[in-house]
């Protein structure tokens, strides 16, 4: 059993390593000066990278931070409009039209387990030939 859990472990670490590392062609690295141009070539994004201390520091480029804050102040004047609005309160039926919708269904259901119960007495009356 043990040799089995190796040999299992042994397979799977590669499949392991390659979730967690991120794929190297998705970004794209221009050096521009004293600094770095990097591109998401997934979502077309662009960052000003620099080499700090040894690690390479990224931020927004600054039309696409410009936007980002944008949307996000779209966003939140959306979501303050709607709690304000109670756009969510007036979705929701009154207890009239839940009463209403109930009562069609009733008359609905009872309909059909009519029919069902007449195609269950046609059954009845013509009994299937036996093959027997």
């Amino acid at each position: 059993m043990k040799a089995f859990v190796i040999t299992l472990g042994v397979f799977l670490m590669p499949l392991a390593a390659a979730a967690v590392e991120p794929d190297a062609s998705r970004f794209q690295l221009e050096k521009s000066g004293d600094h770095f141009v990097r591109l998401d070539r997934q979502t077309g994004a662009m960052s000003i990278c620099q080499d700090k201390e040894g690690a390479l520091v990224c931020r927004m480029a600054a039309d696409e931070r410009a936007a980002y804050e944008d949307e996000l102040d779209r966003l939140a004047k959306r979501v303050t409009a709607l709690e304000q609005g109670g756009v969510i309160q007036r979705a929701l039926p009154s207890d009239a039209e839940v009463d209403r919708s109930i009562s069609i269904m009733e008359r609905m259901m009872k309909s059909f387990m009519g029919m069902v119960k007449e195609f269950q007495a046609e059954e009845n009356t013509n009994p299937l030939p036996q093959k027997t």
